[in-house]
């Protein structure tokens, strides 16, 4: 992966029951070796809650513009180079504002003009977790959300970076997660 040159735009999805948790605390360490020109934008999906996700693929077949929260996300989006998912660890996947965040892409695919797919090929998809298990294997199904999601959009995937931590802090003792962190979104 080659260094991040300052004209990327990173979008964090912040998609935790918990503000400020573990997973947030070790993305925002990640991000502090972004070259200062990089734009970061931070977006809680507790901020912006969405409605439950109506599929009308087979009935109507098309989405109308998004409007209020969901416009605020695809707009989002669609502007970032680099989209990161901030998703802690819940139930061995990711937690449930970022699936509803997900299922939404089913909408916005077919969305007349926005050509939501064509937009996002290129872009990088990353994921920052961190679990309460020591196993990291258990994070398998959360990783696998996120690389089959680039791989469907052609994005390309950043991976994941993985931490452990269970109770309120307990990152900042994770020494080989905030190691990694340092280098995680430039890869060298």
């Amino acid at each position: 992966m080659n260094k991040v040159s300052a004209k990327r735009f990173f979008t964090f999805i912040v998609a935790s029951g918990r503000r400020g948790g573990n997973t947030e605390w070790l993305t925002r360490k990640a991000a502090e070796i972004l070259p200062a020109g990089v734009t970061q934008q931070w977006l809680h999906l507790s901020d912006l809650p969405l409605p439950p996700f109506e599929d009308i693929r087979h009935s109507v077949g098309v989405y109308s513009d998004p409007q209020g929260n969901e416009r605020i996300l695809l707009d989002a989006t669609l502007a970032a180079s680099d989209l990161v998912f901030v998703v802690p660890l819940y139930w061995y996947s990711v937690p449930a504002s970022a699936k509803l965040y997900l299922d939404y892409w089913s909408g916005w695919l077919r969305v007349p003009g926005v050509d939501f797919r064509a937009r996002m090929a290129g872009k990088t998809l990353w994921g920052v977790c961190v679990l309460s298990e020591e196993d990291q294997k258990r994070a398998d199904p959360l990783i696998g959300t996120l690389a089959i999601t680039a791989d469907y959009m052609k994005m390309e995937f950043g991976g994941v970076l993985l931490g452990y931590g269970s109770r309120p802090g307990d990152i900042s003792t994770d020494k080989t997660a905030i190691e990694q962190a340092g280098h995680f979104f430039t890869g060298t």
